[in-house]
């Protein structure tokens, strides 16, 4: 029993390990409901699960061994996942709607001769404003989930090699191993549960009603995602 709730608190202590809080912060910052921000959380914790899971198989099950390389270039694939998820929060949050009007209307014009003609007239004008901050609430948002489910994916690709390796040093058998990793992810998925659900306080609709000190916010958590996942990124491919 001890040691179940020894793996459970390791799995929720490696959620909320630097790159997996700004990567899912930078998620939930699209959301305005605890409630939707904390699936994101179970998404991606169920990808990063998944992730180890599979690798655990192949490591520990049919014994194939993968190189500590392998894993360094997909610590840096996370850092470059890190930039392009702040870059495009950044984006999604300064681009503008254009949207377009055409206005008709009709006149009628006597000439000297007595003769009446009609005339059409269009005016078409363009104004744009900034989106929305938030992506409209769905009670089945599976596009977002998606995204958090494929975020976890590549995190557990990255941390999954130091992982397996002291699974197999530790455990006796190969299902006593797989179990280890299960109860890991168990516990990594209400880490991120939690932490996914307390990011996305200040973006509630009745917690924080300054749209200023949100756009701040995201503008700040997009900087610090794309900061992070350069120097990750550089740490394993150039350094």
């Amino acid at each position: 029993m001890i040691g179940i709730v020894i793996t459970l608190y390791a799995g929720l202590e490696h959620a909320l390990e630097m790159d997996h809080l700004l990567a899912v912060n930078s998620l939930v910052t699209n959301r305005n409901s605890i409630k939707q921000a904390s699936k994101d959380g179970i998404y991606w914790g169920i990808g990063h699960t998944f992730t180890i899971f599979v690798i655990g198989i192949i490591m520990i099950g049919f014994k194939v061994a993968i190189k500590e390389s392998i894993f360094s270039y997909l610590e840096g694939a996370v850092g470059l996942m890190l930039i392009v998820l702040g870059i495009f929060r950044l984006f999604k949050l300064f681009k503008k709607n254009t949207h377009t009007h055409t206005y008709s209307h009709s006149h009628e014009h006597t000439h000297s001769n007595g003769v009446t003609h009609t005339h059409f007239h269009s005016h078409t004008y363009t104004h744009s404003h900034p989106i929305d901050l938030f992506q409209h609430e769905h009670p089945n948002d599976t596009k977002g989930y998606k995204a958090a489910f494929g975020v976890g994916l590549i995190h557990g690709l990255a941390g999954s090699g130091a992982l397996v390796v002291l699974v197999i040093s530790q455990m006796k058998t190969v299902l006593e191993g797989l179990m280890y990793i299960l109860i890991f992810g168990l516990g990594s998925i209400f880490g991120m549960f939690l932490a996914s659900g307390l990011f996305s306080i200040p973006f509630t609709k009745n917690i924080l009603k300054s749209q200023k000190l949100q756009y701040a916010l995201i503008i700040i958590s997009s900087l610090l995602c794309i900061t992070y996942g350069a120097k990750v990124a550089y740490e394993n491919f150039l350094g």
